[in-house]
């Protein structure tokens, strides 16, 4: 059973923010999508030139997360929240989880309009599992998991995957990041388990430097993280195999992806920990 909002959620009061870009919109672009305008595409040309490699960044950041749903998911968790969603790009999580065991349920979560426009391509999922969508912001966890549980597709006494792909990196210190992740956690069932992936500057900080200064000169915060700072993160969590790693060595499957891929081109940091 899937929740689909109401047609006409897009209505003529929702910003949009068509006039200036958007992370989530060129993040589409360097995948390859359509859904950016000529604002988004300006900008996420101006990292290309600094960083041609952030294209595969982002692809290698969706294979990852193809791979860690699906090993969540046969590890026998079958309720997932994907904080951040971004525009539905196929597959989506739900497609992955539901191949792996078709009653699994998916709510995704975002703050931002122009993924609420796209909602419905999250909400196809299988007749034996269930999917939602909410609107609500990553930096207030107790809302997010409030409106989470007002929606009745997940059991919070059992347990849950919390996915916090490529979200982090927009959120900096000052807004304390590690304490969000704790406040998402805490409430959570033991053996919940959450999966990150985060950009880091540690093998060309000069370009990264550059990508967050177009970033920033747009409007939109963003900070890159060493290894050490993104490890924090899983702190009181148990890391499975291979612990922390470049998102690209993070149980890869043959034929998934190009052979060789350098540190550099990959930039992306990636670990999955479960709560005991």
């Amino acid at each position: 059973m899937n929740e689909r909002p109401e047609k006409g959620h897009s209505n003529a009061n929702t910003d949009l923010g068509q006039d200036r870009a958007h992370s989530a919109r060129m993040y589409d672009y360097y995948l390859g999508g359509k859904t950016n305008y000529a604002v988004d595409r300006e900008a996420a040309q101006a990292v290309i030139r600094v960083f041609p490699a952030i294209g595969t960044v982002a692809r290698v950041n969706r294979a990852y997360m193809r791979r860690a749903a699906r090993y969540l998911a046969q590890q026998g968790v079958r309720q997932f929240i994907d904080v951040g969603t971004g525009i539905p790009t196929s597959p989506n999580l739900h497609d992955v989880v539901q191949e792996v065991a078709s009653d699994s349920r998916v709510v995704y979560v975002d703050n931002d309009p122009i993924v609420l426009v796209y909602a419905d391509e999250l909400l196809d999922g299988s007749p034996e599992g269930r999917t939602c969508y909410v609107q609500a912001d990553a930096t207030r966890p107790e809302e997010v998991l409030a409106a989470v549980a007002k929606e009745n597709v997940l059991d919070l006494s059992r347990p849950v995957a919390l996915s916090l792909h490529a979200l982090l990196h927009f959120i900096p210190d000052a807004q304390g990041p590690g304490g969000i992740i704790e406040r998402f956690m805490e409430p959570l069932a033991a053996g919940s388990y959450l999966s990150l992936s985060h950009c880091t500057g540690d093998f060309h900080p000069e370009a990264w430097q550059s990508i967050i200064d177009t970033y920033v000169q747009r409007g939109t915060s963003a900070q890159v993280r060493s290894r050490a700072e993104v490890s924090r993160f899983f702190d009181h969590l148990r890391l499975v195999d291979p612990g922390l790693t470049l998102a690209h060595l993070w149980r890869p499957e043959a034929g998934s992806g190009p052979a060789v891929l350098s540190d550099r081109q990959v930039s992306l940091y990636a670990g999955v920990a479960r709560k005991d």
